[in-house]
């Protein structure tokens, strides 16, 4: 699995990092022909063996590739609406929040490992967010549940989350933003 991030100026940007992931990682020339699964995470029909995820927030943009499903999610930090932790968390993962030193940094950080493994899955959100199970770990931390890996990331007001069959990369290889690669 690898781990590409970079700064962008508009969502559609993330499709460009993808793209000089694909340079950098695989030696691709071109962006393979996109379709999307029945659940809705885009796919490369025609390149079997090579599995993407995307994921924007604020002004960053994430990228993994990997030979497996994977998922990935970054999260500008920030004080989120005052209920929704309670609607988005078990009574397990609000006990953990409380005991976290920076409340929103940390809902952040789950919210971000809920959404990896929904988006690894490929098949959308089914049920509850509350029902989506996953580690309750701090930035920097490794963990495997239920035969998937899960590692976490953070930077100045960021957090993110990366959840696929191969165990995740320590750092995320970061570009410049796009107006200087091109």
């Amino acid at each position: 699995m690898e781990l590409f991030g970079m700064e962008i100026q508009k969502r559609q940007d993330a499709y460009q990092l993808l793209a000089l992931a694909l340079r950098e990682s695989r030696g691709l020339t071109r962006m393979p022909e996109l379709d999307r699964k029945p659940g809705g995470k885009p796919y490369f029909p025609h390149e079997e063996g090579l599995e993407f995820n995307l994921s924007h927030s604020g002004h960053l943009a994430l990228c993994a590739l990997d030979n497996a499903p994977v998922g990935a999610d970054v999260q500008m930090v920030r004080e989120w609406r005052p209920g929704l932790p309670a609607r988005v968390c078990g009574p397990e993962e609000l006990a953990w929040l409380e005991g976290q030193p920076d409340w929103w940094r940390s809902f952040s950080l789950l919210w971000s490992l809920k959404e990896s493994r929904v988006k690894e899955s490929g098949q959308g959100l089914r049920g509850t967010i509350r029902s989506i199970r996953v580690p309750m770990m701090g930035e920097g931390e490794t963990r495997q549940m239920d035969g998937l890996w899960f590692r976490t990331y953070g930077g100045a007001g960021w957090v993110a989350a990366v959840c696929g069959e191969a165990q995740p990369p320590v750092k995320i290889c970061w570009w410049r933003r796009l107006e200087n690669e091109k």
